[in-house]
């Protein structure tokens, strides 16, 4: 196998930094970089990738729901293509890195095949997907569910904070919400998608690596929970007549905590609120997120009917009325055998040690396993930091990631 030059490293830093300037200070704080799905930020970022896409030389559309794909033609255009990308949506006060690295980077790799004038018989798409954090509505990995026929008509109904549903949202942001179907992608067109994402987590530092293969992704069930108890004066009613809804949800988060390190799984109470908020007042309605995760779908659902029945039991016991919504269930996945391999190779053919590891985090990739085979490269993450201002991965190591990711690409659109 023919490894051609290295990737620009220079070129690739230079546009991660650009990209991470757009959202910078937009939460009203001067730290991290806030790019919700379709908001005026996330909008001008879209700009900035596909202005990047066609810079490289790539054809760019963009379908219904929003997905920017750059294509480099390859010899046979009626072979299956090979897809790469992320997202470049954030969460509140996020990084520079997190999906951005799997778009900019796929750019990269692009970039640099063509202009080494290599010919290969497969397409690539570098993919920016719409919406992979789901943290203005909710509910996450909408381009990559609308691209394999998972997207649904409850979920273009979701509100956000203002009460904008996902349909308008789209339609304010010039895409044809009523269409959403166009943008499904056939298990036949595809041959195979490759993601690279930092890796939220500190196992790679610890093994002193800079890249690493994934095997599994954990799968998140999101549930939304509301407890509505009764908002009485906090001085004027004993402790044994209350019905306070924060004090039930305090119990659930406990419950949660021990059921997930029961099933050896991730549970997180991420979003809460109170109401009415006032200091002498006992709270009558507490609405908070649960995010439950495992590797393993049938323990996952294990731990999601135990918090609902633990939710049950504290309610009937504090005589509160709970409402149990669940935003998102994704399976678990389970990386192409074959891929794994691959980047194994990849990284030996190139003298960069690396090592297998589970992901625990959800990435488009989870998707994308319902139409074709997935891999995933794994690059390093600071202290394990992400989805905060502190986020960090070293330029050297964004580098390693995209010249293993190119390899990869080669050898699968040869």
């Amino acid at each position: 196998m023919i490894i051609i030059n290295q990737i620009n490293q220079q070129r690739l830093w230079k546009t991660i930094q650009e990209l991470g300037n757009i959202g910078a200070g937009s939460n009203g704080t001067e730290e991290g970089v806030t790019r919700l799905a379709l908001s005026l930020e996330d909008l001008e970022a879209r700009k900035y990738v596909i202005q990047l896409m066609e810079e490289s030389g790539l054809d760019v559309r963009v379908d219904p729901v929003g997905n920017i794909i750059g294509k480099l033609e390859g010899k046979d255009k009626n072979a299956p293509v090979v897809m790469t990308g992320s997202h470049v949506d954030t969460v509140y006060q996020g990084g520079l890195f997190d999906g951005a690295l799997g778009v900019l980077g796929g750019i990269e790799a692009v970039r640099s095949i063509k202009e080494s004038g290599i010919e290969l018989t497969h397409s690539i798409e570098v993919v920016s997907f719409t919406d992979e954090e789901g943290t203005r509505f909710g509910t996450g990995y909408i381009g990559s569910k609308a691209m394999t026929g998972y997207l649904d008509e409850a979920t273009l109904k979701l509100k956000d904070a203002n009460g904008i549903t996902y349909a308008e949202a789209l339609v304010q942001a010039g895409f044809d919400a009523t269409q959403y179907k166009l943008a499904i992608r056939k298990p036949e067109e595809i041959k195979a998608y490759l993601e690279m994402h930092i890796e939220q987590g500190k196992v790679l530092e610890e093994h002193e690596l800079a890249v690493g293969v994934v095997t599994t992704i954990q799968g998140p069930v999101w549930l939304e929970v509301s407890l509505n108890g009764h908002p009485d004066h906090a001085g004027a009613t004993p402790m044994n007549m209350r019905k306070d809804a924060s004090l039930a949800m305090a119990e659930v988060m406990l419950e949660v905590e021990r059921i997930s390190t029961t099933y050896q799984g991730v549970g997180t109470v991420g979003k809460t609120h109170v109401e009415p908020g006032g200091v002498n007042i006992i709270p009558g309605r507490a609405v908070f997120s649960i995010d439950l995760r495992h590797g393993d779908k049938e323990l996952r659902t294990k731990m999601v009917d135990e918090v609902n029945t633990a939710i049950k039991e504290i309610c009937e016991r504090r005589d509160i009325i709970a409402e149990i919504d669940m935003k998102k269930a994704v399976d678990p996945a389970i990386c192409s055998e074959s891929i794994v391999d691959m980047l194994e190779e990849s990284c030996a053919e190139m003298n960069i040690p690396t090592m297998k590891l589970p992901c625990g985090a959800g990435h488009d990739s989870l998707m994308m396993t319902k139409v074709t085979d997935m891999g995933m490269i794994f690059v390093r993450s600071k202290d394990g930091i992400s989805h905060n201002p502190k986020e960090w991965t070293d330029e050297e190591d964004c580098a390693i990631g995209t010249q293993v990711l190119l390899q990869a690409l080669i050898k699968l659109a040869k």
